[in-house]
């Protein structure tokens, strides 16, 4: 993947994404690497692999730290190792999520709290944990990945989807709380993009085709579609740019 643009600010930056060593993570990490950037990832499976794989495409070796980011402590240790190793986090990308389907009516509690945890709940203190550092390095950026799933009011998982708008909320109030501090909070919401995790686990032709209907542009989204925008939000290009939720989506939601 060869970057499309390059942001000058980016180069040397502290990074930290969630979820980064597969899906629309891995192109992140991907297209922060490309920059110059110093970039930490934290997931539950073992992501060497792809750590190598980064060295040797790009040159520098992003680190990973594995982590399940429902564990709070762990959460915030990691992002302790990545300023160790790289300096205060510059760029925050909550971007690990999980849209398990499931019914209304088989939820449980615990289901409940696990899909919170995953969905919001990392993203607010992985938020809180990384403000002291950008406050000290005189700003920073903050970009929550969300999805059209709640706009499109999609049924399937509810959990999921309330998860989405309530990044939303966080976005805006964070976005306020922090702004006197440069410290600048952007959601980005893409559409139905085709990982590797959603060909095997929930695209079919039918469902594919009725999307693509909906579709402004008709082609399918890949991992790298979202890269661009969030350089884009992560770098002093969009500079004034704070509290708003970016679409990339082919067209599907109309905002505004």
């Amino acid at each position: 993947m060869k970057p499309s643009a390059i942001y000058p600010d980016l180069k040397d930056a502290s990074v930290f994404i969630t979820g980064g060593g597969s899906g629309i993570g891995a192109a992140l990490t991907e297209g922060f690497l490309r920059q110059g950037a110093r970039v930490a990832f934290v997931q539950r499976s073992d992501g060497a692999g792809f750590a190598g794989q980064m060295e040797a495409e790009t040159g520098i070796r992003p680190l990973f730290i594995p982590c399940d980011i429902t564990d709070t402590g762990a959460l915030k240790a990691a992002v302790a190792a990545a300023s160790e190793a790289h300096g205060p986090v510059t760029v925050l990308v909550n971007n690990a999520a999980n849209d398990q389907r499931h019914a209304t009516e088989d939820v449980s509690e615990d289901y409940w709290d696990r899909a919170i945890a995953i969905n919001l709940k990392a993203c607010f203190f992985a938020a809180q944990t990384v403000l002291p550092g950008m406050r000290a390095a005189g700003g920073g950026a903050i970009i929550n990945m969300t999805s059209i799933s709640y706009m499109m009011g999609n049924a399937g998982y509810p959990i999921y989807t309330t998860a989405n708008s309530g990044l939303n909320g966080l976005t805006r109030s964070l976005a306020r709380e922090f702004g006197p501090d440069g410290i600048r909070v952007n959601a980005l919401a893409p559409g139905w993009v085709m990982t590797d995790k959603q060909k095997a686990m929930w695209v079919t032709p039918e469902g594919l085709a009725t999307h693509l209907d909906r579709q402004c542009l008709k082609e399918t989204l890949a991992p790298e579609d979202i890269v661009g925008g969030t350089l884009f939000l992560a770098s002093s290009a969009s500079r004034m740019m704070t509290g708003q939720a970016l679409v990339i989506d082919g067209g599907v939601v109309v905002t505004g």
